[in-house]
């Protein structure tokens, strides 16, 4: 009889044990970078982001047809036109099991607006948050905000005991390099939870049971492994070893489309790539004429009309991008096509623009790039080297990972530098706000101009969408004739996956793995 009781104890741990394995499902995903930070509020970055996203909910989100909706809030009201109300879910728990209130939501906000955070540009209207009772807050704001809701999108909310528990009221300040708790943990309410944090080796989730909504999903786990290197990362994923790439190399599309195991889905991105140059320095920190070129239009305009973005789509982005006129995408409010027009290719013109400046025979310039941040990053430099090269400049490229160039760029080390530049916001405020505005955080060409910062200023608090519209118009038509920046092109990007492994791609190129299965 005991052998017999053993014999069925057995068979029971046998099937149980099965049974968990058929229905665990973990998903292996990979990229070239990894997030920077776990703290929220720490760095507005892509891939920061979506890893957050997996583990923190804002008052709002954008779903999968990128429309704004209900999360951490169920319904709100504008009570006059700087008042908000939000109405929080009353079931909502962070993943630790304490229950997520007003206060937590009061907190989170005010931490995002702090000097730390770089997303307190995000929310610069709101002049005060308070909770009105345990489940309803107020938000004001300087002036009626006509997309606050779009801006709330991309704040998450953090518990505010565990943030004084844990000694991180404050956002990680990330530019100097601080190491915090908040940094390689993270306890939200979202669907998943992180229980490993290896930077830039591998980082785990897993399924968040205390988790509020309905699960739409079937994965257990899912286990973020960066791969720097292209050939690698392809090489993973074809082997088996790697489930889903989210930014596979242009060049390797058609290899992974012929494995009959694997599949690749593109799509245009909400992301323009473009090249800055500081016009404020009396002298290039790199260049060899004891002064600072790029304060002149027509060498502004001559690295413009010499860089051949035709070829580069050809040759380097094997047709996957869309030139650009502007450094904003189709979709965003206050985009025009006829805007997004670019001035022609034309290397005898940009000679003689750069002639008629003083500078006949040419510069020095150190070009600064990311290597493992957008797609073909350095490749796309190395190809503006050698146009820039056929006009006299003399360009040394300087590339490196996205978490150094990133540093030193916010740090004024840069003289010309790459950048990508999304807009979760889906509007051009977004865009002004951070690269046009006079000192805003990342105006690293030291733009300035009154009349777009007050555009901006009506961009921020204008309801009348004639107005607001037509204030837009005005200031891209002022940023594109400066030629503060070099547009190159909108981005696509293409996820390559195992055929049975199921993440819808978004043109804001953030997985959403609670919509996500396996097959």
């Amino acid at each position: 009889m005991k052998t017999k009781n053993l014999f069925k104890i057995f068979l029971t741990l046998l099937f149980v044990f099965a049974t968990s394995i058929s229905w665990a499902k973990t998903v292996k995903w990979s990229m070239q970078g990894d997030s920077l930070t776990l703290d929220p509020h720490a760095q507005n970055e892509g891939p920061t982001t979506m890893v957050s996203r997996q583990v923190y909910e804002a008052l709002v989100t954008r779903g999968l047809d990128m429309s704004i909706g209900p999360q951490l809030a169920h319904k709100w009201k504008a009570v006059d036109p700087t008042t908000w109300y939000f109405y929080l879910r009353e079931d909502v728990k962070f993943s630790n099991g304490q229950d997520m209130t007003s206060e937590d939501v009061v907190f989170s906000l005010l931490r995002a607006q702090q000097p730390t955070s770089d997303f307190k540009e995000y929310i610069s209207t709101i002049i005060s948050v308070k909770a009105i009772d345990k489940y309803t807050i107020q938000i004001k704001t300087r002036e009626p905000n006509p997309i606050l809701l779009n801006q709330l999108s991309n704040i998450f909310v953090m518990s505010k005991q565990w943030a004084t528990d844990n000694f991180v009221i404050a956002p990680q300040n990330w530019d100097a390099g601080q190491e915090t708790f908040s940094a390689t943990n993270a306890m939200g309410t979202g669907p998943f939870k992180i229980t490993l944090r290896e930077p830039n080796t591998k980082t785990v989730f897993k399924k968040n049971n205390k988790w509020w909504g309905n699960v739409e999903h079937n994965i257990t786990e899912i286990q973020l492994l960066p791969i720097k290197n292209a050939a690698t990362r392809v090489a993973a994923l074809l082997s088996g070893e790697i489930d889903i790439v989210t930014d596979a190399p242009v060049q390797d599309l058609d290899r992974i489309k012929s494995s009959a195991g694997h599949k690749v889905e593109s799509t245009p991105q909400m992301r323009t790539i473009f090249l800055g140059m500081d016009q404020a320095a009396d002298q290039l920190r790199t260049g060899n004429t004891g002064d600072n070129p790029f304060k002149k239009k027509e060498v502004r305009q001559a690295l413009y009309q010499a860089i051949d973005i035709e070829a580069i789509k050809k040759k380097v982005m094997r047709g996957l991008s869309e030139p650009a006129g502007i450094i904003t995408f189709p979709g965003v409010t206050g985009y025009t096509k006829a805007l997004d027009k670019r001035l022609p290719y034309d290397v005898g013109a940009a000679k003689k623009l750069l002639a008629d400046a003083g500078y006949p025979d040419g510069f020095e310039v150190e070009l600064r790039c990311p290597n493992d941040r957008y797609v073909n990053d350095e490749a796309i430099c190395t190809a503006v080297v050698g146009m820039l090269g056929k006009i006299g400049v003399n360009v040394s490229l300087f590339a490196q990972t996205k978490s150094k160039h990133f540093k030193e760029l916010k740090d004024n080390q840069g003289d010309f530098y790459m950048l990508g530049w999304g807009v979760p916001t889906l509007d051009s405020h977004y865009v002004f706000h951070y690269l046009y505005e006079t000192d805003a955080s990342w105006n690293k060409v030291n733009f300035s101009d009154s009349e777009v910062d007050a555009a901006i200023r009506v961009m921020e608090g204008e309801v009348d969408l004639d107005k607001r519209n037509a204030a837009i118009a005005n200031a891209w038509k002022i940023v594109r004739d400066n030629i503060a920046y070099l547009p190159l092109h909108h981005q696509v990007i293409s996820w390559a996956s195992k055929t049975n492994v199921n993440v819808p791609i978004r043109p804001n190129n953030e997985p959403l793995f609670r919509f996500s299965s396996v097959d």
